[in-house]
């Protein structure tokens, strides 16, 4: 009964949420606060639906304005971090008007245009009174969508001395970026790229600086729900959505809010800021993506075919046993549209799902592998591999902070009902807010992959 009224407490505590309690939690000397944001860049801002080429970027009295009341917003929240996507890098004023005004307010500024000239990019600032960066880093898809991300390693500073001492490692590393528009069902496997490519990139950043595991945020616009692939490759890597952390929301909680209304018109929740802790790295990278991939032609399998006996027959194609061969699982996934295009499955890849797949690697799937790997494939245990490295290496004396989710608010408020008002102008993407609660934990030290 206590843990029931314990629930419903904070259910009603979480309700409360607003811009106040955000702002007030901000003020707080002892949390960490961060802010992400896709601003629209005035390049893409349409101000006429007669004339679809005619943008706010054309008329400089709006771009301005609108870009000064974000700024006033950004400036009165006073977040620690803040992570914007679609910022006007192609424009020298905007840039300057941002470089000064975050600048005057204590802020060190980071910004990366995409590539191929598209005009817009990212900007990540940190505040000078919570962090010391240590590095910054690009990284450059050079991809379909030119699509790019940063990476902040950064020093937690005063107000935070409550938690340092000789043992203590108090550092984590920022990920800002904006993934790939699914414009057709054939870009999501690009976008799921995206997020692998960005994870490897802190992977290799972490053994190069011989780093333990930091607490991680990887904030941006992902262009993508919690329906999708990349929202489950991540929950495979242990990584928290800090919004429905705070909000109590479970993975099957996918309609609650919102954060964009598209081009098309429609309203979809595709704006994060996820959290991995230090005492949270779950899975080997490549293990996760294997399974994400084997989860893929599992969702095109159930999509196509209804059930699992019609799925097998399908894979099996021509074998003459009651197996799957290589070349019978290869044009199965060429019919199911997963390679023979572009933005497919390339040859490694089919290698690495069908590696994933083939559990005792005999070269054909039987039935009692094709249910386990394929068709009732589950990635939410923890990789047994990884977990023996982590049990046996275990420092108990080295510690690190973490994070707890202390409060989460999307603005304007409406979108946290699922609905966007008619009346807000600052942008086509809510403002997510997030403030943190450093934690001190245990760290691991992981020795090998």
């Amino acid at each position: 009964m206590g843990t029931k009224n314990r629930r419903i407490n904070s259910r009603r505590r979480v309700s409360r949420i607003g811009s106040y309690a955000i702002a007030s939690s901000i003020k707080d000397p002892t949390c960490v606060s961060c802010t992400t944001f896709n601003i629209l860049a005035p390049i893409y801002k349409r101000i006429s639906h007669k004339d679809p080429s005619y943008r706010e970027s054309d008329v400089k009295d709006y771009w301005l304005n609108r870009n000064k009341r974000i700024l006033d917003w950004l400036l009165y929240e006073r977040a620690s971090i803040i992570c914007l996507q679609e910022f006007w890098v192609g424009n020298e004023e905007l840039v300057s008007i941002y470089d000064k005004r975050l600048g005057n307010a204590g802020y060190n500024s980071f910004k990366l245009a995409r590539t191929n000239n598209r005009g817009d990019g990212l900007l990540t600032a940190v505040h000078k009174d919570y962090f010391r960066t240590i590095s910054h880093r690009e990284l450059l898809f050079n991809d379909f969508g030119d699509r790019v991300a940063q990476l902040l390693h950064v020093e937690l500073i005063v107000p935070f001395s409550q938690y340092r001492n000789n043992n203590t490692r108090h550092e984590i590393l920022i990920v800002n970026t904006h993934l790939l528009f699914p414009h057709n069902s054939s870009l999501c496997l690009e976008r799921l790229r995206q997020v692998y490519r960005i994870l490897q990139y802190v992977e290799s950043y972490q053994k190069e600086n011989n780093l333990n595991p930091l607490p991680i945020l990887l904030c941006g616009d992902w262009n993508g729900s919690k329906k999708g692939h990349v929202y489950k490759f991540l929950r495979a890597q242990g990584f928290i959505s800090s919004y429905d952390a705070a909000h109590l929301y479970t993975d099957t909680d996918a309609q609650k809010w919102v954060s964009h209304r598209n081009h098309r018109g429609n309203i979809c929740g595709v704006d994060f800021i996820w959290l991995l802790n230090p005492n949270r790295y779950m899975k080997l990278l490549k293990t996760s993506w294997s399974e994400a991939l084997s989860g893929m032609l599992k969702h095109q399998l159930r999509r196509a075919l209804v059930t699992e006996d019609d799925a097998f027959a399908f894979l099996k194609a021509n074998s003459h046993g009651h197996y799957i061969t290589y070349s019978g699982f290869y044009e199965a996934l060429c019919q199911l549209n997963l390679v023979g295009h572009s933005h497919g499955l390339s040859s490694e890849e089919i290698k690495e799902l069908w590696e994933q797949v083939d559990i005792d690697g005999n070269g054909v799937l039987d039935y009692v592998e094709f249910k386990k790997r394929i068709w009732n494939a589950c990635s939410d245990q923890i990789d047994e591999v990884r977990g023996k490295v982590l049990d046996d290496v275990i420092n108990k004396t080295e510690q690190t902070i973490g994070f707890s989710v202390k409060n989460a608010v999307l603005f304007p408020t409406e979108v946290e009902k699922g609905k966007w008002p008619e009346d807000y102008s600052l942008s086509d993407h809510a403002r997510l807010t997030v403030v943190f609660s450093p934690v001190r934990m245990p760290c691991f030290r992981l020795t090998s992959s």
